[in-house]
């Protein structure tokens, strides 16, 4: 890097330590996670874990791996075969949250770091039913076209 190239948000952050610790709080937090947990293949959250290292360190300046080893991000794509609603979103960004406060990062990186997360998490949501077969509603997307209710539902219904 040169004197006058401005240094990437990774590097501002501490590079590939700070991810690793990112990624690590955030997968505590899912291993334990009854809603969340299904949503991984892998028993072993592992190669989730290496994934999302790759994606998140690629976005903000670091290696290309992911995309050498995977292709384009496609997020919604990848994320399409599973029922992600509202209570999932906000289950992940509990964990997430929780990761990047780990970190205590200075004021404006942990900033911009949230808003980020904050809205791929919000992007991914594909559903605002529950799954019938899954208690948090998430799991293997139901086949066919899913109804919305025109009413809103209650605790009762």
């Amino acid at each position: 890097m040169s004197e006058h190239e401005p240094m990437s948000f990774y590097d501002e952050i501490g590079g590939h330590e700070t991810f690793v610790r990112l990624v690590d709080v955030f997968y505590d937090g899912v291993a334990s996670d009854a809603v969340l947990k299904p949503m991984y293949p892998e028993e072993d959250l592992g190669p989730a874990k290496q994934r999302l290292l790759m994606f998140l360190e690629q976005y903000w300046g670091g290696p290309t791996t992911y995309s050498q080893e995977r292709g384009h991000p496609r997020l919604r794509m990848r994320h399409m075969p599973f029922h992600v609603n509202p209570d999932a979103r906000d289950r992940w960004l509990s964990h997430m949250r929780a990761a990047v406060d780990a970190l205590d990062l200075p004021p404006l990186h942990e900033a911009t770091l949230w808003d980020y997360l904050n809205r791929a998490a919000h992007a991914m949501v594909n559903t605002f039913e529950r799954s019938p077969s899954e208690p948090g509603g998430i799991g293997p997307a139901p086949t066919g076209r899913a109804e919305v209710p025109l009413t809103p539902r209650t605790k009762e219904s």
